[in-house]
């Protein structure tokens, strides 16, 4: 998987989403190791725990979770959040 087809799943499943999605490390061709790091700003997010807007990302990404991505980095905001974290 691609990091933009991150990026479409979570921005299509989660309202007013906003995804960044990047390769923190070099990929090993030897492996079927997809590593992402996701940053996702929505306001989905106001009044949830953090576990709870994370579920909400994996969710969105569904069985790929299991299959076709590795390990997820991942850092939910709302956009107030998001504006005050810059």
């Amino acid at each position: 998987m691609e990091t933009d087809e991150v990026e479409r799943r979570i921005e299509a499943a989660i309202d007013d989403a906003e995804a960044s999605v990047s390769l923190p490390r070099v990929p090993d061709e030897d492996h079927e190791d997809a590593h992402f790091a996701a940053v996702v700003v929505s306001p989905a997010f106001e009044g949830l725990s953090l576990v709870d807007q994370h579920e909400l990302v994996y969710d969105a990404l569904g069985e790929a979770m299991t299959t076709e991505i590795h390990a997820l980095e991942l850092k939910t905001y709302t956009p107030e959040e998001y504006r005050e974290s810059n």
